[in-house]
């Protein structure tokens, strides 16, 4: 039982799956005694919390999603200090449901409070004519769906780099930026050739989301030592598999199906267990990750988070969320892992597995080759 001043929040943890789910909430300004979240600037000077806040999962890959419901289970998140969302255009009603939450937010408590809120979002176009007039529709789009003036982060993906219009695509957005339109520009699932290509167009980029876990560690290769020589950043996803990367699989016979792997996260990184060594070496990850999560009295998510957090070049860690989803909430678990130090022997101890494990670098490519092949 964790008390403020004007709330109460409960949180249950199954001795079977020792995983917090919140069980009630009453929004207030803050949780009495938690520590501040950190944070992490980017080169645009846009402030984000190193845990951000993913909205994958209203998209519809993952179940049915009340837009209502979502906007108002947003607020225990910001009001236990992770205000950073993580969106996209092709996220179904993803920016629509920030939206919703920012505008509400603003009218009840002010701009200042809703300036202290973060929405990072993706334009994700089809191939085509990347013309100034393509580029401004799809930002003002967003715009007009988050309610905002400006928007505080624009990740550009592109399908298709043997079609070279994505540096159209970023010239255009890169004179937007300038006219204030837009913060942060930065990229999602950009390989490290293309990202030195973009930069020595002279256009700046903030960050690059990628997948980044202890089974997909490819950032590491080349692209984060590339980053840091340019002062870019990595914002990653897929660190703790979908979900796989927890209690609830420990001791588990290997998923199969649909009925098992019932949303897109799970199948997807599924498949990536597969490339990287297969479900027994994942299990022997797992109870490695297990007995160091028991010495700290956290959850295995925790560790895993926080072995990618302490990477070179990662500034902040994307964590899905179910936005008003009953008993999916895990903000108090997410919240500990600023509470875990990993040591060199834990180190040690994790990497001992993960050398036994094949190169993703040769079976898929580098960041974002997935997308591609």
């Amino acid at each position: 039982l964790e008390q403020g001043s004007t709330q109460v929040i409960v949180y249950a943890k199954s001795l079977h799956n020792p995983t917090y789910v919140c069980l009630d909430y009453q929004p207030t300004e803050q949780i009495a005694g938690m520590a501040p979240v950190p944070k992490v600037q980017l080169s645009g000077g846009l402030e984000i919390c190193r845990i951000l806040n993913g909205m994958w999962q209203v998209s519809g890959a993952h179940g049915p999603i009340d837009s209502a419901k979502a906007a108002k289970a947003m607020d225990a998140y910001v009001n236990a200090g992770l205000t950073s969302f993580d969106m996209a255009d092709i996220y179904g009603p993803a920016e629509e449901i920030f939206g919703s939450f920012y505008s509400q937010l603003k009218s009840r408590q002010g701009a200042e409070a809703a300036a202290g809120v973060q929405g990072l979002t993706k334009w994700v176009p089809r191939p085509g004519p990347m013309t100034r007039k393509v580029a401004e529709h799809a930002v003002d789009q967003s715009l007009r769906r988050m309610c905002v003036e400006c928007l505080d982060c624009l990740q550009f993906h592109w399908w298709d780099y043997s079609d070279k219009r994505y540096l159209d695509a970023l010239g255009h957005l890169s004179d937007l930026q300038q006219e204030g339109k837009i913060k942060e520009l930065a990229l999602t699932n950009f390989d490290t050739q293309r990202l030195e290509e973009i930069t020595s167009k002279g256009i700046h980029i903030s960050s690059n989301q990628v997948q980044y876990s202890l089974i997909d560690r490819r950032p590491g290769v080349k692209m984060a030592k590339f980053c840091q020589s340019e002062g870019i950043q990595l914002l990653t996803y897929g660190t703790l598999g979908g979900g796989l990367i927890s209690e609830r699989y420990l001791g588990t016979g290997e998923p199969t199906g649909r009925g098992q792997l019932n949303t897109a996260s799970l199948s997807k990184y599924h498949n990536m267990i597969k490339l990287w060594g297969g479900w027994g070496l994942f299990q022997e990850l797992l109870s490695t990750l297990s007995s160091l999560a028991q010495t700290r009295g956290c959850s295995i998510a925790n560790v895993a988070t926080s072995y990618v957090l302490d990477q070179p070049a990662v500034a902040g860690v994307i964590v899905g969320c179910r936005l008003g989803v009953p008993g999916a909430e895990h903000i108090a678990d997410t919240l500990g892992t600023f509470q875990v130090r990993l040591s060199p022997a834990d180190i040690d101890g994790i990497e001992s597995v993960l050398g036994r494990s094949k190169d993703l670098m040769l079976t898929v490519g580098d960041c974002g080759n997935e997308y591609r092949n």
